[in-house]
């Protein structure tokens, strides 16, 4: 039986951060982005979020390419191609290259609303088996290490399950070695984001001693070959994140023996389908596997959980409560975070309701889309 999608709502929305976030490429403190709302005719919505930036410091997508691709070619193309599962738009969109980001927001909400037509949890519509998942956190580069160290110390506090710390050449070894003395029992991280080359080799060996989880893309973003070299050298996991866009760059990945676990986002890959599949693979093959975050609001945030109910997440991932980042999120209940613990909700589709309220107030405008006013796609 065919999902029947009557009409799509594309809600271009920004909100302000409580705080900026900085990395080795620059500070977020807006974030632009697509809540893309489906409805099936009845009393049924589903909902997906965009995770692209305003700008391309991530990958090569924007908010702006996100809406040009959506608004241009897969909303019509899936309002053209009903399907009767959501596994099935990934292969419709394959027509379309890439942007993996913009084909994200609408898969996902096609699954949010195939989950609350079969009167289903959308983590139970993935083959999800936890109740609950485990919250790591991720701390921006703060003005001083006294001031991250403040930081890390509140959240700690919270019961997180890992601290994750953005690093860059500079702001590296001393940082890492006084957090590590201030909290010698407290699973850290270290983020990179694509600041480092092969010839900081011997300088990221440093890292070695003070038992790091693991170290996030050190080196380039299409560079599997480099980091194969990395790992052999360094006794810290190498995890990759902007390396991996596909199952197809994961196969590699594990044949060149680039990495030791792999991040999964959701947008960065094209959707849950897609992530499902690499989760598998990983199992398959012995990488633990855990789910990133792209600074979302409550809908990201809800299919984070969602996925991160698979049985090969085995480590904590990015998905802080909603406090983390916005004074008031999108969705309600918001998400919480307990002594490091956030309970899957077991209510059909994503298990959160949308604040209404809170969405217009934050919306800046809005499309509606039907078969009936979209111009046919042809390929």
């Amino acid at each position: 039986m065919l999902i029947p999608i009557e009409k799509v709502i594309l809600h271009k929305v920004r909100m302000k951060m409580k705080t900026p976030f900085k990395n080795s490429f620059g500070s977020v403190q807006e974030k632009e982005f697509f809540i893309v709302e489906l409805a099936d005719g009845r009393e049924h919505r589903g909902f997906g979020e965009s995770v692209a930036f305003s700008s391309p410091w991530y990958t090569e997508e924007t908010v702006g390419t996100t809406e040009h691709i959506m608004n241009d070619f897969l909303v019509p193309f899936l309002l053209q191609n009903p399907v009767s599962h959501p596994r099935e738009v990934t292969k419709l969109f394959d027509v379309i290259r890439r942007n993996n980001m913009a084909k994200a927001a609408i898969e996902g909400a096609v699954w949010d609303l195939y989950a609350k037509r079969e009167g289903i949890t959308l983590a139970k519509a993935l083959g999800g088996e936890k109740n609950t998942v485990e919250a790591g956190i991720s701390i921006g580069i703060q003005p001083s290490i006294k001031e991250l160290l403040t930081v890390i110390g509140q959240y700690a506090a919270k019961g997180y399950k890992r601290v994750k710390i953005k690093i860059k050449p500079g702001w590296d070894i001393e940082v890492i070695k006084q957090v590590r003395e201030a909290y010698p029992e407290l699973p850290i991280m270290a983020d990179a984001n694509s600041a480092y080359t092969l010839a900081d080799i011997e300088h990221l060996k440093k890292l070695d001693e003070f038992g790091l989880m693991m170290i996030e893309q050190p080196l380039g973003q299409e560079d599997l070959l480099n980091h194969a070299k990395l790992q052999k050298e360094i006794e810290t996991p190498v995890c990759l994140d902007e390396s991996i866009h596909s199952l197809d760059d994961v196969k590699n990945a594990i044949a060149l023996g680039s990495c030791k676990v792999i991040n999964i986002k959701i947008g960065r890959v094209g959707g849950l389908e897609e992530a499902k599949k690499i989760h598998d693979y990983c199992m398959e093959h012995n990488i633990p596997v855990w789910c990133g975050g792209m600074l979302e609001a409550g809908v990201g945030r809800a299919h984070n959980i969602a996925v991160s109910t698979l049985q090969n997440f085995v480590l904590p991932g990015d998905t802080a409560g909603s406090s983390r980042y916005w004074e008031k999120d999108i969705i309600e209940p918001e998400v919480t975070v307990i002594d490091g613990i956030i309970n899957v909700p077991d209510s059909p589709g994503i298990g959160y309701n949308i604040n209404r309220a809170a969405l217009e107030k934050f919306t800046m405008n809005k499309k509606e889309f039907t078969l009936e006013n979209i111009h046919p796609i042809q390929f």
